[in-house]
C-alpha cells in the first residue's frame, strides 16, 4: 500500500479533531468516559438515581438547607443546619427575619423587637402602643422558648425538622428522565427532571462520593433549595438562662 503523503495525514488528523470537538457526545465519541472518576450513578436510570439520592439523604446525620420556599403562607428564605434531633438557622419572610434553635423538643425563637410588635402575625398599619413597644423591646435579640402547647410550635418546629423537610420538599411529580450533567457548588452532578421540561421538579444529584441531593427546584416554581454539608457534625446547645425568656404556656401576643 502506498503511504499517504504527510500533508494528507495532517489533514485527516485535523478533520478527526474537528469532528470530535463538534459532536454533542464528543466525550464518548472520542473515547473518553463521562463517568470516569464519578460514583457511577450517571449510568443509572432516572428512577434509580432518585432512589439512590433519597437513600443517601435518609442515611445522612446532618445537612445544610438553604434557598427559597414558596407556600400558601408566603415566601420564605431558609438557611438551616439540620440534624435528626434538632436544628439551627434563620428564616426570612416578607416582613421579618427570625432565628430558630431546636435541641430535642425544646424550641427557641430569636427575633428583633419589630417581630414581636406584631407577634400575632397581623400588621394593622398602626404604630404599636407604648406598652407593646416596651414588651417587644424586652424580647429584642432574646431566645424565647416556644411552648409545646402554643399553636405556633408545630409550624416553627417544622423548619427545624430534618426528616420532615427532606420528605416534604424533595418530591418529584411525574415521569422522571435524566437531564444534563452540571455542577453545583463545584461538585459534578446530574439532573433528574419530572415532566417533559422539569415542570414537576428538578433534582441535581452528586456524581462525586455519596449521591446526595445537591439542589432541588420544586414543582410549579415553588422555590429552589440547595443542600450541602451532608453528614458534617455541628453543635446544638440550648441557650443560657441569661439569653432566654420562658413564657410558659403561650408565646406573648400583642394587643389589637
Amino acid at each position: 500500500m502506498t503511504p499517504l503523503p504527510p500533508v494528507f495525514r495532517l489533514r485527516r488528523a485535523a478533520l478527526c479533531v474537528a469532528l470530535c470537538a463538534g459532536l454533542t457526545l464528543s466525550l464518548t465519541a472520542c473515547g473518553e468516559d463521562p463517568d470516569a472518576g464519578t460514583n457511577g450513578v450517571g449510568k443509572l436510570s432516572a428512577d434509580e438515581i432518585e432512589t439512590k439520592a433519597r437513600a443517601a439523604a435518609d442515611s445522612a446525620a446532618a445537612v445544610r438547607l438553604s434557598g427559597t420556599l414558596v407556600s400558601k403562607g408566603g415566601t420564605y428564605k431558609l438557611n438551616m443546619r439540620l440534624k435528626h434531633d434538632g436544628g439551627t438557622g434563620s428564616v426570612t419572610s416578607k416582613d421579618n427575619t427570625f432565628e430558630l434553635l431546636r435541641v430535642g423538643d425544646a424550641l427557641y425563637l430569636k427575633a428583633d423587637a419589630g417581630f414581636w410588635t406584631h407577634a400575632d402575625g397581623e400588621d394593622s398599619g398602626k404604630p404599636p402602643s407604648k406598652t407593646d413597644a416596651e414588651a417587644a423591646g424586652k424580647l429584642d435579640d432574646k431566645y424565647v422558648k416556644v411552648p409545646k402547647g402554643d399553636p405556633a410550635y408545630k409550624q416553627f418546629r417544622g423548619f427545624t425538622d430534618m426528616d420532615v423537610l427532606l420528605e416534604g420538599l424533595l418530591g418529584l411529580q411525574g415521569t422522571l428522565s435524566k437531564g444534563d450533567r452540571t455542577k453545583v457548588g463545584g461538585i459534578r452532578a446530574i439532573k433528574v427532571k419530572a415532566g417533559e421540561s422539569g415542570e414537576g421538579g428538578m433534582l441535581d444529584v452528586s456524581l462525586e462520593g455519596e449521591p446526595y441531593p445537591l439542589q432541588f427546584a420544586r414543582a410549579g416554581g415553588a422555590g429552589v433549595l440547595t443542600l450541602g454539608d451532608w453528614d458534617e457534625e455541628f453543635a446544638l446547645e440550648a441557650p443560657s438562662k441569661e439569653e432566654t425568656v420562658d413564657y410558659g404556656g403561650q408565646l406573648p401576643k400583642t394587643s389589637d
